[in-house]
């Protein structure tokens, strides 16, 4: 996940933009495991303020966000805090809910849900590695094993914090308040997050919205279709894919 603003330097040349590239603390690339509390991130809110340090102190503003599944939803939540940080929202594979209830389709029933949990709790490397291949395109191996290598990375405890923040929550409600311009970015097969999500969230956005389809299987099209999601990101950012 990364976000990229204009470089007040580049006299306004449309190809040159300061990207800022950062791991959240539950990730297995974060050295101090004590940044993560789970009781401090047991909701996106404290993801978002950290957004918003982050930015505030590298003084970004006018921003474009790219935030890849959970990270979508927490630039939603920072842009309503803090809309003058942001220009635009680049959302992929992201979504308020991912439990099913009336008649909202999130992709997973409350017994799905009940069952990764137990599943991580009791045999996480096994989760890991079947979870891998569920929501990475089985037909990129390569992408599977660098995703499990991801996810193993983290500890088991850690992981399971973070799936019941992540799969138990519902931010449905907050769309409405998403004024920035959004992009949905959404893969055409995705278990994690079906097509119905994303046109949910394009009704629902108060802001424009356009809703991009990249045609490959998986929730990682970074993983799996970079360079179609390259040609995606280059047409909203109006850079040059020859300048590349």
């Amino acid at each position: 996940m990364f976000a990229a603003s204009d470089d007040e330097d580049n006299n306004n040349n449309n190809n040159d933009y300061k990207v800022v590239l950062f791991d959240w603390p539950f990730s297995g690339a974060v050295k101090d495991q004590s940044l993560y509390d789970p009781i401090k991130y047991s909701s996106l809110e404290a993801f978002a303020d950290d957004l918003i340090t982050l930015m505030t102190e590298m003084n970004l503003k006018d921003a474009n966000f790219v935030g890849h599944s959970m990270s979508g939803m927490i630039g939603c939540l920072a842009s309503i805090k803090r809309p003058d940080l942001f220009k635009r929202l680049l959302l992929i594979g992201a979504s308020p809910r991912y439990t099913n209830i009336d008649d909202y389709e999130g992709g997973f029933t409350s017994s799905d849900i009940e069952e990764l949990l137990k599943n991580i709790e009791s045999n996480y490397e096994g989760w890991a590695s079947a979870f891998s291949l569920g929501v990475v395109d089985p037909n990129d191996m390569a992408s599977v094993n660098k995703f499990r290598e991801c996810l193993q990375r983290m500890r088991g405890e850690v992981a399971l914090s973070l799936a019941k923040t992540v799969f138990c929550s519902d931010y449905r409600d907050i769309l409405e308040k998403v004024e920035t311009p959004c992009t949905i970015i959404q893969t055409s097969s995705d278990m994690v997050v079906p097509n119905s999500v994303a046109q949910y969230m394009e009704k629902k956005i108060k802001g424009k919205v356009t809703l991009e389809i990249i045609h490959t299987n998986g929730h990682f099209p970074q993983l799996t279709a970079h360079l179609d999601l390259v040609k995606v990101l280059s047409g909203v950012l109006g850079f040059d894919l020859n300048y590349i």
